[in-house]
């Protein structure tokens, strides 16, 4: 078995405007090294398209409808002050939610053992009724719906590893006990939610603030915390938002993490999904804002899921 990864160019026409942090660069420059490396056992795959009904459980209707509406014929619009479409994104944010559809089904389906999403833009910052920090739709919620509807799954546990808090997955799963989601991140910072007091109205969110300035050891050390809840709500398939800006040279944070953190985290939670769900793993990109950094990080990441067979 294989880990595949699921990208398209379609990402390379969502323009955010220059000097935009989220820039087509950062999935070019991922798609571009592993090109390059020619990894065995991974496979590659373009997002299928998709029955747009699985959007309405993430999103309100009359957001969605903005969006569409939102897409200008030429220029730049922004959907908040720092998320930004263009003519291109239309196509792009569709791509980036039937990426992770398109890998689940592959897990499922036992096409290929587990999988990476690189696309853009990124999603856990998008709300049921909200865009928000460069995020239109969110790609894991929407996967997590899938997974719930499609599949019939009775639970799926949601790890966010980025070192911004997942508002807006937290916001379209407080209410929902299939779903756990659990949240690594800075804090107090950007977007100002993820306290620790923040658990979820049936006991399903679990929020793990770390300070500005945290180290290694510190930040794997909160993961027993996160291990033991997981294990304790035992999902059935695992999705993890993939961001990679809790690395020291990335310039939107203050964690200080090494690109080889990624390889030691993103085996500890493979060997957990071993034991708990057969394996059943999808990661999706989310931030990650130094290229170098980036690059270095999801190969790491990607080396781990390769390795688990």
């Amino acid at each position: 078995m294989k880990t595949c990864i699921i990208t398209t160019d379609t990402h390379l026409s969502h323009d955010t405007g220059q000097g935009h942090p989220e820039r087509p660069d950062r999935v070019k420059t991922i798609i571009d090294h592993f090109k390059k490396k020619n990894p065995k056992n991974l496979v590659w795959e373009k997002p299928k398209k998709f029955d747009l009904k699985y959007l309405e459980f993430a999103h309100d209707k009359n957001y969605l409808n903005s969006v569409k509406d939102s897409f200008p014929k030429q220029g730049l619009n922004f959907l908040d002050g720092d998320t930004i479409v263009s003519p291109g994104s239309k196509e792009a944010t569709k791509d980036a939610v039937g990426s992770i559809l398109t890998a689940i089904d592959g897990v499922m389906k036992k096409d290929f053992s587990n999988a990476f999403c690189a696309v853009r833009p990124p999603g856990h910052h998008a709300e049921k009724q909200k865009a928000m920090g460069f995020c239109v739709y969110n790609n894991v919620a929407v996967g997590a719906y899938y997974l719930l509807e499609k599949y019939n799954l009775k639970k799926v546990a949601i790890i966010d590893f980025d070192v911004h808090h997942g508002n807006g997955t937290q916001d379209i799963f407080y209410n929902n006990e299939k779903v756990l989601y659990i949240s690594s991140h800075q804090y107090p910072y950007y977007p100002g939610s993820g306290a620790a007091n923040e658990k979820g109205n049936k006991d399903n969110v679990l929020n793990v603030p770390l300070s500005a300035g945290t180290q290694t050891h510190e930040f794997l050390n909160a993961y027993e915390s996160i291990f033991k809840k997981v294990k304790g709500f035992k999902p059935e398939f695992i999705l993890l938002s993939a961001g990679f800006d809790a690395h020291k040279d990335d310039p939107l944070a203050q964690i200080n993490l090494e690109s080889k953190d990624y390889y030691t985290l993103t085996k500890r939670i493979l060997t957990l999904a071993k034991e708990l769900c057969a394996g059943k793993v999808v990661s999706i990109l989310e931030g990650g804002y130094d290229l170098n950094a980036l690059k270095e990080s999801v190969d790491y990441h990607v080396k781990s899921l390769i390795e688990d067979k």
